[in-house]
């Protein structure tokens, strides 16, 4: 290789030459869902995002795998479903609020 004018001598791996490359290991993606595993009364939020929408309202009555509300993550819509029957209770997502990984949306009773 010439650089301003000076001969530069290059060597290069055998396993890049031969179209091999560095391998890496992948790492197993974990199947996509909106099933949170959520213990006690408590719906929370399965990622960061945003709310799109809320589809029930202080003591509407839900049954499990209900879509209560809708959030956006990395411009996808995502469901978040009931993980149990009961009435809607202590709702706390609000349309267009930003929500973290984890966060309380609301408690079923």
């Amino acid at each position: 290789v010439e650089v301003n004018g000076r001969r530069i001598e290059v060597a290069l791996p055998h396993s890049l030459i031969l179209g091999g490359g560095p391998r890496r290991k992948t790492k197993k993606r974990r199947a996509s869902g909106t099933k949170v595993a959520t213990s006690g009364d408590a719906v929370a939020a399965p990622m960061q995002g945003t709310v799109i929408k809320v589809n029930v309202s202080e003591g509407d009555e839900v049954a499990e795998g209900d879509v209560v509300l809708i959030l956006e993550a990395m411009k996808m819509e995502n469901p978040v479903k009931a993980h149990k029957s009961g009435t809607v209770a202590g709702l706390a997502a609000l349309e267009g609020g930003q929500v973290n990984k984890g966060a309380v949306l609301m408690e079923l009773k």
